[in-house]
């Protein structure tokens, strides 16, 4: 079975991918599995080594890669550039882990106690549309330095840049079968993952609907499992803030990739005494935000990935309308950066994720108040505080139940530094030293010296 590949900002094909069957999917696992003894027998030093030879040839495909991605995604330029950045930054940061997987030695009566972090096996890795390149390497980055081996899945609408990605791995001295990308339905595919006893563990990023299928189906084999899944993220604004700045910044924290972004911040709280000021200043910069062309340098914003997504996010716009910006006409799956107020709190604009480019707002009074709404919600991924009184602004963040947060900036991704959410955003935390814990087992040896 094929599918065709779309590129989202003029509708037009740009290739066709064979799918991966049930049967090949198992040939891929079974695969994995017969090099993982080998994989992880290598000396820590040489898998660093080719590690980093990865990362070397993946800033060296840097354009191919982008194109790859614009076409594909319709992401914009600087977006797409900045995303292989992100895999060679994410890919050369796990480079050190085979040398740095240190066991403790703790202190026992009668011998010594040493702990290994050992790899688990096979791990499945099941990647998103919206962000394919970084999340992709996100989970196979950390999953090969600690001495696993990947079969993973892109998107069945962004299985592009993936695949270029486990090309380049085997140029660069991974062995194939230990790294290989499977383009196919998650029914099939991504299913497969979970329901096979060789797979050890899955890493999904999508949706919290689908994680709940996965996290049910790897319980029936005690799978480990990663959940990277929604947000409905909070950008919380006082009056004692830079208004100018943070309206200023607060589109991109929203319309970024269209809106299509777990830690997209749709919903803006703004302290009452300051909501018609902050409003003045947001118009303007929403106004500003240049949608168009994803090829063009200047573009900020370009399509949503598909129709169906257009037809979902569109059917979100039954509530008052602020104002919007502006965005091409014609083909291509093209929407404005929306701006809403909604009625109050139980709108669907404010519990639900959108996934697209609609942001909402509503007033707040106090302190106490800003923390119930943003925490007024069954997901914990991210979110922003802007706020002068930085003792209030570490108050709200220990108090706002979320896995990751800024203070007077919007950015939740650092390769260096944890990722992952609270309540149904997901369980385990990707990206910094944190994320080799979840592709590790611990392993306890003690020595009998008293005999």
């Amino acid at each position: 079975m094929n599918y065709q590949v779309i590129n989202p900002a003029d509708e037009s094909l740009v290739t066709t991918v064979e799918l991966t069957s049930f049967e090949a999917t198992d040939e891929a696992i079974a695969r994995a599995h017969a090099a993982f003894p080998k994989w992880r027998a290598v000396a820590p030093g040489e898998r660093a080594e080719i590690l980093r030879n990865f990362a070397r040839n993946i800033e060296a495909h840097k354009s191919e890669l982008a194109d790859l991605e614009i076409k594909n995604s319709g992401h914009t330029r600087g977006n797409a550039v900045w995303e292989v950045g992100n895999v060679v930054n994410t890919v050369n940061y796990y480079s050190a882990a085979p040398e740095r997987l240190f066991g403790k030695q703790i202190p026992v009566p009668n011998g010594i106690d040493v702990t290994f972090k050992e790899p688990l096996g096979v791990v499945g890795i099941i990647v998103p549309w919206n962000f394919p390149m970084p999340i992709a390497g996100w989970g196979f980055a950390p999953a090969l330095a600690a001495g696993n081996t990947v079969v993973l899945k892109p998107a069945e609408y962004t299985p592009l840049t993936a695949m270029k990605l486990a090309e380049i791995a085997h140029k660069s001295g991974i062995p194939a079968d230990v790294f290989q990308v499977l383009p196919g339905k998650g029914s099939v595919v991504g299913n497969r993952f979970v329901t096979h006893p060789l797979v050890r563990k899955i890493v999904f990023t999508g949706s919290t609907s689908v994680g709940q299928q996965i996290m049910a189906g790897c319980s029936d084999q005690i799978k480990r499992v990663t959940l990277e899944l929604g947000g409905k993220n909070a950008n919380i604004i006082f009056a004692d803030s830079d208004l100018e700045k943070a309206a200023a910044a607060a589109p991109y924290a929203v319309f970024d990739n269209a809106g299509q972004d777990c830690c997209a911040r749709t919903r803006i709280l703004v302290q009452r005494s300051a909501f018609d000021k902050f409003m003045e200043h947001f118009e303007r910069a929403v106004k500003n935000v240049r949608v168009e062309d994803p090829n063009l340098e200047s573009s900020e914003m370009g399509p949503l990935i598909s129709k169906k997504q257009l037809e979902t996010v569109q059917s979100y716009l039954d509530e008052p309308v602020a104002f919007t910006g502006s965005a091409p006409t014609g083909k291509g799956f093209w929407m404005a950066p929306t701006v809403l107020l909604p009625k109050d709190a139980q709108a669907r604009s404010w519990r639900e994720e959108v996934f697209g480019p609609v942001v909402s707002v509503l007033p707040f009074d106090d302190e106490a108040d800003a923390i119930a709404k943003a925490n007024d919600t069954e997901y914990g991924l991210s979110g922003s505080i802007w706020s002068q009184n930085i003792g209030r602004a570490l108050r709200v963040a220990r108090a706002v139940e979320v896995g990751v947060l800024s203070i007077n900036t919007n950015s939740s991704v650092r390769f260096w530094t944890p990722f992952g959410g609270f309540k149904r955003s997901g369980l385990g935390r990707e990206l910094g030293p944190d994320a080799l814990d979840a592709f590790t087992e611990v392993k306890n040896v003690f020595i009998n010296t008293a005999e």
